[in-house]
């Protein structure tokens, strides 16, 4: 059974994230929406108490947090359900801002979670970014054309990778590859590429409907020469797609924490817009004995919470040693669809206010679309949940 009310232990990490979103993320949001690739410098402080909560072994909100041992399959101090709380207080704030912290980027979470103990000593401590969409390959992580060839006690990558978040700003890149391109997926590794490396050039950043004070890089990567020891986890291809895609299992649910943050925010604000125009909420009477617009945001906040309990249940299941892929994806797959649904609809109900730069109700439609596409599409998701519930391979069910 699973206990619904938040742990005492991670009490003040929500409080301490809350507190951040409030003070630091939130009144900064519009300004670097507007301020498009332009760092966020007020980050700096709140990464560094970030990096002493997690060294302290309290836990910390940022994607480097999780670990799973090697003597034990044990997530350490249930840091999946830390990382889900932290980030939906955080996105409260603004996702862009928490996209930008320096250290927590999603290539962090590659490497606890597939990293050995020396690589994790070794690269730990780096604000690494994930570099999977190619221009030919999107959701298809299978399809990946980028070239790992073995050159005597090095890797020589030649490939080149899209929307890489937060590829400009850090230290270093998690570049998935293939080994040998004949053997398909089981071939696939991933590599961390630390920043000025030569061979590997950032060629251009994007310009974006939202999420705009994350920057999002094109990489290309030419000869580049990376050690041997830089092959993140096995090197033996028996261990196949698995040990890559094991980084999914705990991304999709930080994913899904996030969309639930920023759909809160949402639903809180239109809240309060409804309240001053006169609409009450009323949930001692049915909602078609209600004011349409209250009925419609009791529809939405009934999806809010179906989505906000898959993804808790996903991050317990982690944090409890049990299988959470079906769970993983169906949290992401119901956060992604139900923040843009959910933003859209609240635009809408607050009508010209929501629609104008008087709120930040707009721009929360505009940075809920990214939550539903990256970590894998809503299509996707709903093909590996359809694969689970069948059992049916990716070969069988496409």
């Amino acid at each position: 059974m699973i206990n619904l009310e938040i742990p005492k232990k991670f009490g003040a990490l929500v409080n301490q994230a809350h507190q951040a979103a409030a003070e630091i993320f939130r009144p900064n949001s519009r300004k670097y929406d507007i301020a498009e690739h332009e760092y966020p410098k007020e980050l700096d402080i709140f990464a560094a108490l970030l990096d002493g909560m997690n060294s302290s072994g309290e836990g910390g909100a940022g994607a480097g947090s999780v670990r799973r041992t090697e003597k034990s399959n044990q997530v350490r101090n249930g840091a999946n359900m830390s990382i889900v709380l932290g980030a939906i207080e955080l996105c409260w704030g603004d996702v862009g801002f928490l996209l930008s912290m320096p250290r927590q980027g999603l290539g962090n979470a590659a490497i606890a979670s597939v990293a050995n103990e020396e690589q994790l000593a070794r690269f730990g401590k780096l604000w690494a970014s994930m570099a999977i969409t190619e221009p030919d390959t999107g959701s298809d992580s299978a399809n990946i054309k980028t070239t790992a060839i073995k050159d005597g006690d090095d890797y020589i990558i030649n490939g080149e990778k899209i929307f890489v978040t937060a590829g400009e700003r850090s230290d270093a890149v998690v570049v998935w590859a293939t080994l040998d391109k004949s053997l398909g997926r089981a071939a696939i590794k991933s590599f961390v590429v630390e920043k000025g490396t030569p061979g590997m050039e950032v060629v251009r950043l994007e310009n974006k409907l939202g999420i705009r004070a994350s920057d999002t890089a094109v990489i290309q990567f030419t000869d580049c020469r990376v050690p041997a020891a830089n092959l993140l986890g096995d090197p033996d291809i028996s261990q196949g797609f698995a040990g890559v895609m094991q980084t999914f299992d705990n991304t999709r649910p930080l994913v899904a924490a996030m969309a639930i943050g920023l759909a809160r925010a949402a639903l809180e604000e239109t809240a309060k817009l409804l309240a001053e125009a006169g609409v009450e909420v009323d949930y001692d009477k049915p909602a078609n004995q209600q004011h349409a617009a209250a009925a419609t945001y009791l529809g939405l906040e009934a999806d809010w919470e179906a989505a906000n309990l898959l993804t808790l249940k996903a991050a317990w299941m982690a944090d409890n040693s049990k299988p959470n892929s079906l769970e993983a994806s169906e949290a992401k797959a119901k956060a992604g669809r139900v923040v843009t649904e959910l933003t859209l609809k609240c635009v809408e109900l607050c009508g010209s206010i929501g629609y104008s730069e008087h709120t930040l109700l707009e721009k929360w439609a505009r940075d809920s679309k990214i939550l539903d596409i990256f970590e894998g599409t809503q299509q996707i998701q709903q093909l590996i949940v359809a694969r689970r519930l069948l059992g049916k391979s990716s070969g069988e069910l496409k």
